[in-house]
């Protein structure tokens, strides 16, 4: 897929970059537009966990990758 909760990430993380810059800052009305737009994809990326859940399904979608935890000392899925 073209674009993920990462990408979301980045160009959030890239707006607020924009806002701190002192010699060009970004645009508030832009700034605001970017943060509303993202808050709309968050809020469908919500629904979505909410589906897979409620439908029972485990392996993830394509914009939510579904990465296995880097945890020290993490075996996997096993219980004890």
């Amino acid at each position: 897929m073209k674009n993920s909760m990462d990408d979301l990430r980045n160009h959030l993380f890239e707006t607020i970059e924009g806002l701190k810059d002192k010699e060009d800052p970004m645009d508030l009305e832009r700034a605001k537009a970017i943060c509303n737009v993202s808050q709309q994809l968050v809020e469908t990326a919500k629904v979505e966990v909410k589906f897979l859940e409620v439908a029972g399904m485990h392996e993830g979608s394509q914009f939510l990758e579904n990465k296995k935890p880097e945890l020290p000392g993490y075996q996997g899925g096993s219980k004890r």
